[in-house]
């Protein structure tokens, strides 16, 4: 986890800040999110105290500021007690959601929620997104979890029930949640959350791409150009497969070193 003592006269966290507002005008300028936004969090600890904080990007990131953020602006939130320590700006009301996924699983070091544009039609649709790249198997099974109101409680309830589910399968995973968009969690004991938080930018752009890709292999097996999902030369799924909500991924054994 990363540890941070500011020196004389530099903001608190300066480089963490620094980086989720890099992070943020990426997520904006390749569609990865749209004008309503989302919110970003990753968690660090005070160097001299070991105490922990989220480091989060505040509300309305996207609609106010148009994604183009400065380190003063990205918050260091204390969990919980939700009080701002450093940081201009509200709090977003998302902060129960991503509350909520920290307490289910401590090991999460990133919370990543977008409006990402491929991926939403699979969100929408409610069907779940098969999972047919490379660059992408490591997520696992793309599940589009039942509809709840943005902000809620029910929400952020209905997400941390199924982190703490699923266990170490958490890290790295991605949900899609339902007319709303993404849900990116990463992390695990010995990665810190600068790391993390560019594990969840690398997934929330890759998965973008496999969501257009499986979107085209759904209409080539409609026109009868294929007869299932391909994925690494192998056939791993079907429409019938789609439609009946069995998980469609590549279960074969990930590269360790990736790309």
């Amino acid at each position: 986890m990363t540890m941070f003592k500011a020196p004389k006269g530099r903001i608190m966290f300066e480089h963490e800040r620094e980086d989720l507002a890099k992070v943020v005008k990426i997520v904006m300028e390749r569609d990865d999110t749209n004008i309503a936004g989302g919110n970003i969090s990753f968690k660090v600890s005070a160097e001299d105290t070991g105490k922990e904080y989220i480091i989060m990007t505040p509300t309305m990131m996207s609609e106010a500021y148009l994604g183009d953020l400065a380190p003063e602006q990205i918050l260091v939130v204390e969990p919980h007690t939700r009080k701002i320590i450093a940081g201009e700006g509200n709090l977003t009301r998302e902060i129960n959601m991503h509350e909520a996924v920290y307490d289910a699983n401590p090991d999460i070091k990133c919370v990543f929620h977008s409006h990402a544009k491929n991926a939403m039609f699979w969100a929408t649709s409610g069907l779940n997104m098969p999972n047919i790249t490379e660059a992408t198997q490591k997520v696992g099974f793309i599940e589009t979890l039942p509809f709840e109101p943005n902000c809620s409680e029910p929400l952020a309830e209905l997400v941390s029930a199924n982190i703490a589910k699923i266990g170490e399968k958490a890290i790295p995973h991605m949900y899609l949640l339902n007319s709303h968009g993404v849900l990116i969690t990463t992390g695990g004991k010995d990665m810190d959350g600068l790391t993390a938080l560019h594990s969840a930018l690398a997934i929330v752009d890759t998965v973008e791409w496999n969501a257009d890709i499986a979107f085209i292999q759904t209409l080539m097996q409609k026109l009868g150009l294929l007869d299932g999902y391909y994925s690494k030369g192998n056939k791993i799924g079907s429409l019938e497969d789609l439609e009946d909500g069995t998980p469609i991924y590549n279960r074969k054994a990930v590269a360790v070193n990736g790309d």
